[in-house]
């Protein structure tokens, strides 16, 4: 338990970040399924371009790193470009 005011606070503070922290992770992973099980390119390509800006606002917040950003944009990219 917290010995100090500040200490409290930051509990109640690193709760609240870690909930909405959690909830866009869930978020993010339920996008990428949804892109996954798309089957027409068009549909594909346009969840793409929701996907991959979700993915650059949650790096840089600092959620995600920017490199695994980056790797889940490529792969991601890589299999639209597959659908035909």
């Amino acid at each position: 338990m917290p010995q100090h005011k500040s200490a409290e606070k930051r509990v109640r503070t690193a709760t609240r970040k870690r909930a909405r922290n959690r909830m866009i992770k869930t978020r993010m992973r339920n996008l990428i399924k949804e892109l996954r099980d798309a089957k027409q390119k068009e549909q594909a390509a346009e969840l793409y371009k929701k996907v991959s800006s979700m993915l650059d606002r949650i790096a840089a917040k600092g959620i995600i790193h920017t490199n695994t950003a980056a790797n889940k944009k490529s792969k991601l990219a890589k299999y639209v470009t597959t659908l035909g």
